[in-house]
């Protein structure tokens, strides 16, 4: 049986004022379907170096290290450093170039890639033309669900890029912050905002994050809101992330809709509520997942 779901882009180190942990949003997100039980390959880079070596074993470590991490000689593994407002909200300062800018296309990616059931992917590793033509070739050649999550991180994207993936996918999540700017700011209600999204783009299952206030998901010809479930935010790293693998997870499985994204922000509210993008989960949060 082949691989349920690849996740592809960046892995990194996220850089807080007093240490670093493992990140990048699909590393997050195939960390999280890990967790959850479902079978995952991560493809990625790390430079030749010490934090390269080091990622590598926190991939070995949790079940994500595979031939499709390849190791780059010419740029550096990325180190991101991580600022947290007064709400705890977080921003990132991004390196260029890094090893995850030059994914190279492999016959060990383009096996995962057709072995897969749904191939999650981001914009940010889409900033250069390397890991874009790379990502777009594996996409042209799976019959897998493609899930895109727009990952909007100033100045590292383009409209047109961001385009481009969008056309590729079955399913986008974005967070209502990304939805603004990809409609271009209307003052629409979201359900109205995602209606003119769609007419746009076409795309079969579109997911907005709203943060504490939940997530509206049009699925199937129907709207599915969650009013969410608010918690003392520790950080926002790694949330939606947390999101994106539940609600993945519950769409392979084909469980009712509703009960997904309910389920889904369940567990990003308490990524939100620990530090750092890939906290254990407790007993209980497992035991609620079992359904998936």
């Amino acid at each position: 049986m082949g691989n349920q779901v690849l996740s592809f882009g960046e892995v990194l180190w996220d850089a807080f004022g007093d240490g670093k942990k493992a990140g990048g949003a699909p590393m997050n997100v195939a960390r999280h379907l890990v967790q959850q039980g479902v079978k995952t390959t991560f493809a990625s880079s790390v430079g030749m170096d010490n934090s390269g070596d080091a990622l590598i074993g926190f991939l070995k470590s949790n079940d994500l290290y595979s031939d499709l991490i390849q190791q780059d000689d010419e740029f550096p593994t990325c180190e991101v450093t991580v600022q947290l407002d007064e709400t705890n909200t977080a921003t990132y300062i991004i390196p260029q170039p890094v090893s995850w800018d030059n994914i190279q296309p492999s016959t060990a990616l383009t096996k995962a890639a057709q072995a897969a059931r749904a191939i999650v992917f981001g914009s940010l590793a889409c900033r250069t033309v390397t890991t874009r033509e790379t990502l777009l070739n594996l996409l042209d050649e799976t019959p897998a669900l493609k899930v895109f999550d727009v990952n909007l991180r100033p100045p590292h994207y383009t409209l047109s890029t961001i385009e481009t993936l969008v056309a590729r996918a079955d399913v986008v999540k974005m967070n209502e912050e990304e939805a603004n700017l990809l409609i271009g700011g209307s003052s629409a209600s979201l359900r109205d905002q995602i209606g003119e999204f769609r007419s746009k783009y076409h795309s079969q299952t579109i997911c907005v994050t709203r943060g504490e206030h939940g997530a509206l998901v049009w699925h199937d010809h129907e709207f599915y809101d969650s009013p969410g479930c608010p918690v003392k935010v520790a950080d926002t790293v790694g949330a939606g992330d947390a999101f994106l693998a539940t609600f993945v997870s519950g769409l392979l499985s084909g469980k009712p809709m509703q009960q997904v994204v309910d389920k889904a922000c369940s567990v990003g509210s308490y990524v939100a509520s620990q530090r750092g993008a890939n906290p254990v989960y407790p007993p209980e949060l497992l035991n609620s997942l079992a359904y998936l």
